[in-house]
């Protein structure tokens, strides 16, 4: 299992943290997800690792734009 940490741009509140935690949830292999408004953090728990390219949808799907690894 491993970690890894996104920096992601416009989110501001708990709906903001809420939005990208149920899409990037969806993606196969993803075991945890934290997102926080405060730090413009997201960190993604997986049992292989997850393609880069598929986080950035699944942000910009929730409505945020995903900056890149922290």
């Amino acid at each position: 299992m491993s970690d890894v940490v996104y920096s992601v741009s416009g989110m501001s509140c708990g709906h903001c943290e809420s939005a990208i935690t149920r899409e990037v949830t969806a993606i196969p292999g993803v075991t945890s997800v934290k997102a926080v408004a405060s730090t413009g953090l997201l960190t993604i728990g997986s049992e292989l690792p997850v393609d880069e390219e598929t986080v950035k949808a699944a942000v910009d799907e929730a409505g945020y734009a995903l900056v890149g690894r922290a």
